[in-house]
C-alpha cells in the first residue's frame, strides 16, 4: 500500500465528496506517507475554506441601490432626447472643426487670388519683366518677343558702351 498514494485519489474528487470507505484507506496511506499526509492535510484545509466561504452572503456597498437607479434615470433620460440632440453631443466638435476648416478654405480661395493678380500686373507693368507663367500662357505673344541672339547683341553692346 506504500506504493499506491493516494494523491490521485484526492484529484479525482471534491474532498467533500469522498466516502467513508475512502477515508479509511485514505487515513491508513497518510499514516506511513508524508508527501501524502501532506497532500490530505492541504485537501482538507482548502475543502474548509471553500465551505466557510460559500457560507458568507455578501452584502452590497452602502448606497449601491441608489446609486444603480441613478444611473437607470439617467440613462432612460438619455434616450428620451431627440436624436439629433445625442448625436450633436457626440460628433459636435469634429462637426466644428469641419465647418471651421471649410470657412477658412473659402477666405483664402476668394481673398488670395486676389493678391496674386495684383502682383502678376505690376510684374507685367514693368518693361521687360517676364513671369515664367506669362512666357507659359502666352506663346501667342512669344512671336513680338525678341529670339536670343537679339539679346545677346543688345547685352553686349550695352556693355561696349559701358566700358568705353
Amino acid at each position: 500500500m506504500r506504493e499506491n498514494h493516494i494523491i490521485g485519489i484526492l484529484e479525482g474528487k471534491p474532498f467533500a465528496g469522498l466516502t467513508e470507505q475512502e477515508l479509511q484507506v485514505i487515513r491508513a496511506h497518510v499514516d506511513g506517507c508524508s508527501s501524502c499526509r501532506q497532500a490530505y492535510r492541504a485537501a482538507k484545509v482548502s475543502a474548509g475554506l471553500l465551505r466557510q466561504r460559500t457560507a458568507e452572503s455578501p452584502s452590497p456597498s452602502p448606497f449601491f441601490h441608489t446609486r444603480v437607479l441613478a444611473r437607470l434615470r439617467e440613462r432612460q433620460a438619455e434616450e428620451r432626447r431627440p436624436v439629433f440632440a445625442r448625436l450633436w453631443r457626440t460628433a459636435g466638435a469634429l462637426v466644428s472643426s469641419m465647418v471651421a476648416a471649410v470657412v477658412m478654405l473659402a477666405v483664402l480661395s476668394f481673398i488670395g487670388p486676389e493678391s496674386a493678380s495684383t502682383s502678376d500686373a505690376v510684374v507685367s507693368a514693368a518693361p521687360g519683366a517676364y513671369s515664367a507663367e506669362a512666357v507659359v500662357l502666352n506663346q501667342s505673344e512669344a512671336a513680338d518677343e525678341p529670339s536670343d541672339s537679339q539679346t545677346y547683341t543688345t547685352l553686349y553692346e550695352d556693355e561696349g558702351e559701358v566700358a568705353r
